[in-house]
């Protein structure tokens, strides 16, 4: 019987520099990663499912079978007797004890952009402050500058509706992400190639020792550049370089190659940008990155509702429930979160008789909608909220934006009134003053 190696971090550490690890036929990469996801006091990571356009919760996760607005779609049971969702997520809906629906959410935001920015920084845009993202927030909190990757990765965004949600902000640009993909393709269709980091590679006929030497050069020619002229775009310059360096002198940049996974696992999540976009992520988290984030675009479905949800469902089910059960394999869930959400819901009314329809479709909708948490720090197994009967307003537990950005902080161990300096001088709390987390569900 063959024994997998057991290293101390030390050990870890020291191999790395001596550049052991490195071969990709020798397991030992791999085997760092099961010995962090073991190690009891592993960070808590998050992945975030931004469903970019804004998901209809009548057509995903609160369903409306006995009124005229629940459209065409019927509920199946979880396995949670008492939680049902969509029929075209019977594979989530085996991790219905490991989920917490909020069917409550309401906000007055139902223009894309300021939606987009209220969901992802927990503020409304105004003034000059420049509020930094979920992803910013919480790489800052828990991430660790000793890991060769970025603590914050985002995976073929989408930043059309609103750019400004979708970075630092007055963190600064060192809590920026990693941009993976993005090259602005519709994320269903683009193809699995897309998910590449540019620029890793060293130009053709430059030997490493050279790619050094220039690299020092350019570094002192910037320290002094930087220095006269100091300012947010000199330094997102500098972090952003600093930072390729720093995946291209290591081993960890292979956690980007998903051509390391078995074919059959692939096939699983499914050979999309999505699917594979969250096998990263996977494979991100295991090596302590502490925030991803995977697109889902699509959900604008003011027109073609019903054919274009059951697509995009048929993308995110085998997806996020292969993510789901790979981390559970791998011993990963219990810390980490996963939070799926877009900016807002969908009118539970049907619009018809519109001249640029061709189908039912549902508009804009920020009164009553759904988010999902899963996973690690969360109590599974429960629906916070109820809307009424025909689905237009909160009947219980009405649960804001601040409110919901509270509980995911709660429950990756992070306190949501600790402050930051922004950029005009004041203090800025992680999540607003008003926020209070959601009872029962972070743990």
């Amino acid at each position: 019987m063959t024994r997998t190696p057991s290293l101390s971090r030390r050990d870890w550490l020291r191999l790395s520099t001596a550049g052991v690890v490195g071969c990709s036929m020798s397991g030992w990469l791999e085997v760092l990663a099961q010995d962090a996801a073991k190690n009891p006091e592993r960070q808590r990571s998050c992945i975030l499912l931004w469903m970019s356009g804004g998901p209809s919760q009548t057509d995903t996760f609160d369903l409306k079978p006995d009124h005229a607005n629940g459209g065409e779609f019927k509920p199946i049971a979880t396995n949670v007797p008492s939680m049902q969702i969509s029929q075209h997520l019977p594979k989530i809906a085996k991790f219905g004890d490991r989920m917490a629906i909020v069917r409550s959410m309401s906000t007055k935001e139902g223009d894309h952009g300021r939606a987009t920015f209220l969901m992802r920084t927990g503020y409304v845009p105004q003034g000059p402050i420049q509020y930094p993202c979920l992803g910013s927030l919480v790489s800052k909190e828990v991430g660790s500058d000793d890991n060769d990757l970025p603590n914050f990765v985002s995976i073929a965004p989408q930043r059309f509706f609103s750019p400004q949600a979708f970075n630092g902000g007055f963190l600064g640009p060192q809590y920026a992400p990693l941009v993976v993909g993005g090259n602005g393709l519709p994320i269903q269709n683009a193809p699995e190639s897309a998910l590449t980091v540019q620029d890793l590679d060293l130009a053709v006929g430059v030997t490493k020792e050279q790619s050094e030497v220039r690299a020092g050069l350019l570094q002192s020619l910037e320290s002094d550049f930087v220095s006269s002229r100091p300012g947010l775009s000199t330094q997102a310059h500098q972090a952003a370089y600093g930072r390729a360096l720093r995946l291209m002198r290591s081993q960890a940049a292979r956690a980007f190659n998903l051509e390391e996974e078995p074919s059959k696992l692939r096939d699983r999540y499914g050979r999309n940008t999505f699917g594979q976009g969250c096998l990263l992520a996977r494979r991100l988290v295991e090596r302590n990155v502490s925030f991803v984030e995977v697109t889902l675009d699509g959900w604008d479905t003011h027109q073609d509702n019903f054919n274009q949800v059951k697509r995009l469902s048929e993308t995110l089910d085998p997806a996020w429930a292969t993510l789901m059960a790979d981390l559970k394999e791998r011993g990963l869930l219990d810390t980490t979160l996963i939070v799926w959400m877009g900016e807002f819901g969908r009118t539970p009314q049907i619009q018809r008789g519109q001249p640029f329809r061709s189908g039912g479709g549902r508009d804009h909708f920020p009164a009553a909608w759904s988010t999902v948490l899963a996973g690690g720090g969360i109590k599974g197994g429960q629906v916070v909220g109820k809307t009424s009967k025909d689905g237009m307003t909160v009947e219980d537990r009405k649960v804001a934006v601040t409110d919901f950005l509270a509980t995911v902080c709660v429950a990756l161990g992070i306190d949501p009134t600790k402050q930051n300096q922004s950029n005009v001088g004041r203090p800025i709390r992680i999540v607003d003053k008003a926020a209070t987390p959601i009872k029962g569900v972070a743990v």
